[in-house]
């Protein structure tokens, strides 16, 4: 009787000791994650924002200074590429790391165009960017333009990993334009001039909720996609036009979110990417490179791209490195600490080591695709055009009338959704040269010496022509069997 009333006594006193360890360990556990290093990171998405449309990438008139000032304070790309002259396919492989012909999205999903192209989607089996950084403890948020599926609510950003959606499921310029807020429509007709404003706001507002922890806010602006829209505060005051005013519209966006930063004490934990989708649309501007968006030219693929990180990443850098939409993705999970997927391909390289005083890889060689297949490769110095592509329009005689009706493209106005139309640039302001020798397949250009893909010079090359040639065929094929 004296033992067990000794084992009662003893009882007590480990379960006091249990619930003292665990405390400790549980107190031990919330200081380590309160105190623990992490990176914040901001993606901010340009749509159809052309390699010359900012001052810091050389646009005479186009007025930039916060993006500049981002340039002057972090690092930014003379040969940044996407892997698609257009929309979707490029931010599928922003947010799964890979070409869009090995994640499965290689054209525009559309709710006004053809049955396939209502039902295209980003597959279902993709591994994307919010979903890896929401399982290691990041809030995620998105506000802006999706384009990855929209006629399934499975499909939407708050069912692939999103904590927070506030956008359109497509491009502003396809019917019906709806604005979603997580799963349910919250206006429509879409009064397109305050998209920027209000996406910006809700932006400013996700930094400030989620300050004290790591987060992970993907901000896809509409602008400057046509139809061309931006706030009375911004509308004919740049000077430049209609895109101008939307192009320091955007340029305010950034220094709002930038600000924001170092108001809530995220500055120097925060890493910030801006870029875009594609190159420029009528309008715009392709700097001195040849073609524009939806074509094979270095006009379609090469695009701004500005990273900035204080005190990780070096101050007012230019790379000449090789770079892709793809590289985003892994360099997004390495600065969060966050390995990628193992279970499938990976295109995309982490390009901290480049900026922080790596060596160019002069032997990358990167792929662009075409309308609907792929079209081209690329290394440091040269390009393959493996299709034949077509020449630019030239521009019409300016002696000749300018059209009377507005300028509102191939799709009718959906309510207050076009804004100015007779302000939206016409087709004769091409953003990009329209001079350069006609492309057969297997013509070759020296983006070092004509960077403006002037003269085909596959003739002269044999060698250059065959690697690049066998390098696309094995990724072709690559491609393909991953599918």
């Amino acid at each position: 009787m004296k033992k067990s009333l000794k084992s009662l006594r003893v009882v007590p006193v480990l379960v006091q000791a249990v619930l003292v360890a665990v405390w400790l360990t549980c107190v031990s556990s919330a200081t380590a994650v309160a105190s623990s290093p992490y990176t914040n990171v901001v993606v901010i998405l340009a749509d159809d924002l052309g390699y010359g449309d900012l001052g810091c990438y050389g646009h005479p008139q186009f007025r930039t200074p916060h993006l500049d000032t981002m340039a002057v304070e972090g690092v930014h790309f003379t040969q940044f590429n996407t892997p698609a002259p257009f929309c979707a396919p490029t931010r599928a492989s922003l947010l799964t790391g890979r070409y869009p012909a090995r994640c499965g999205l290689m054209t525009n999903p559309s709710p006004d165009s053809t049955p396939t192209a209502d039902a295209a989607h980003l597959p279902e089996s993709e591994r994307l960017l919010p979903e890896i950084l929401r399982d290691a403890g990041y809030a995620t948020g998105m506000i802006g333009k999706w384009h990855l599926g929209h006629r399934e609510v499975g499909w939407w950003p708050a069912a692939r990993g999103f904590d927070r959606f506030l956008g359109i499921l497509y491009s502003n310029d396809m019917r019906p334009v709806r604005l979603i807020d997580g799963q349910k429509e919250v206006e429509y007709p879409v009064v397109q001039a305050t998209l920027t404003k209000r996406y910006t706001e809700q932006a400013l507002e996700f930094i400030e909720r989620h300050r004290d922890r790591p987060f992970f806010l993907y901000l896809a602006h509409a602008m400057p996609h046509r139809p061309l829209a931006c706030s009375e505060d911004f509308y004919h005051k740049s000077g430049a036009g209609l895109y101008g005013d939307v192009i320091s519209e955007l340029d305010w966006s950034v220094g709002q979110v930038m600000a924001k930063l170092k108001a809530a004490g995220c500055d120097d934990k925060t890493l910030v990417i801006f870029t875009s989708d594609n190159g420029a649309y009528y309008g715009g501007s392709s700097g001195a490179l040849r073609g524009m968006k939806g074509t094979a030219w270095e006009g379609g693929f090469r695009v701004p791209c500005i990273l900035r990180w204080p005190g990780r990443l070096p101050a007012g850098k230019t790379s000449d490195g090789l770079g892709t939409t793809m590289d985003l993705f892994s360099t997004v999970l390495a600065a969060a600490g966050t390995k990628s997927p193992s279970d499938r391909v990976i295109d995309g390289r982490d390009l901290l080591p480049l900026l922080t005083g790596g060596t160019v890889d002069s032997e990358r060689i990167i792929f662009g695709q075409g309308r609907t297949e792929l079209a081209t490769a690329r290394d440091a110095r040269w390009k393959l055009h493996l299709l034949a592509q077509a020449n630019a329009p030239q521009p019409k005689d300016p002696s000749q009338p300018k059209p009377e009706a507005p300028r509102v493209g191939k799709r009718d106005p959906d309510g207050v959704t076009l804004l100015a139309p007779y302000d939206q640039p016409p087709r004769e302001v091409y953003p990009g040269l329209r001079t350069g020798d006609e492309t057969k397949e297997l013509s070759l250009f020296d983006l070092v010496d004509d960077p403006g893909e002037q003269h085909n010079v596959a003739d002269q090359h044999p060698e250059i022509v065959a690697r690049l040639r066998a390098a696309f065929e094995t990724a072709k094929q690559a491609f393909a069997a991953d599918q």
